[in-house]
């Protein structure tokens, strides 16, 4: 990991077409570290072709609640053996509740997330967590997880929910969102430590201001990074310094 660079912590290059001229374009912009979130079957079988390619290119796995239908007796062991086998496997995730798509299956994802989970304490991994519309179910999981190194992607909630996380020691995934005119997040921003922030564009989709409706990429980061420097009012550079000290301080294979 270049640490003089910007880091993309959750992006989905699986579903590029281009991976070479995003990674140009990327550079060109300031970004240089990207982590892929395979978060189903399809995507982490991509994933492990792109980082096994790739140098700068990390990959974390897990079943995003949405993919619930492929879960089997088979799933704990299969993502096992291909974080045994491949250490640029570097994290679990995106995994978590997601009742925005489907309230009937609550019990069912519940079930999925905590054995994600603790397969990521069986390994001493860090985890990437999926939350929508699912707050206080997936607060109150991991209360009882605080021993595992957790990032909340895309968060977009209130302080008082920032603040919870943060105190459970969370990382906060910070995209597109913060830059979008009518947000109640620029807010929560100026309270909030830097050393609790990580950058992400979650592409290719929540394209920031001012590219709403183009296509994601992670050049974009440069945008996030710039945005919150200015809600902070802090410089660029630290920007890049913290944020990346944040990831290595998570990422345990990163070291």
């Amino acid at each position: 990991m270049n640490k003089n660079y910007l880091t993309d912590t959750h992006c989905h290059l699986e579903l590029s077409d281009n991976i070479d001229n995003i990674i140009k374009e990327a550079l060109e912009c300031g970004v240089s570290n990207f982590i892929i979130s395979g978060c189903d079957l399809k995507g982490i079988k991509d994933g492990l072709c792109i980082i096994e390619k790739y140098p700068n290119i990390y990959l974390t796995i897990g079943l995003h609640p949405d993919e619930i239908k492929d879960f089997n007796n088979e799933t704990i062991p299969y993502l096992e053996d291909l974080i045994k086998k491949n250490k640029k496997i570097i994290g679990i995730g995106e995994i978590g509740l997601d009742y925005y798509h489907n309230k009937e299956n609550k019990e069912e994802q519940i079930d999925l997330f905590k054995k994600q989970l603790d397969l990521a304490r069986k390994l001493s991994l860090p985890v990437v967590i999926h939350s929508r519309d699912a707050f206080n179910d997936t607060y109150n999981i991991l209360k009882e997880y605080k021993d595992l190194k957790i990032t909340i992607h895309c968060f977009s909630g209130s302080l008082e929910n920032a603040k919870q996380y943060i105190k459970l020691g969370c990382l906060l995934g910070i995209g597109g969102v913060s830059t979008y005119k009518n947000t109640k997040l620029k807010e929560t921003l100026k309270e909030i430590p830097l050393t609790s922030i990580v950058f992400e564009t979650d592409s290719p989709y929540l394209t920031p201001e001012p590219l709403r409706g183009e296509v994601n990429s992670p050049k974009n980061i440069s945008i996030i990074c710039d945005n919150l420097c200015k809600i902070k009012g802090i410089k660029r550079e630290e920007a890049i310094k913290v944020t990346n000290q944040n990831i290595l301080n998570n990422y345990n294979r990163l070291n």
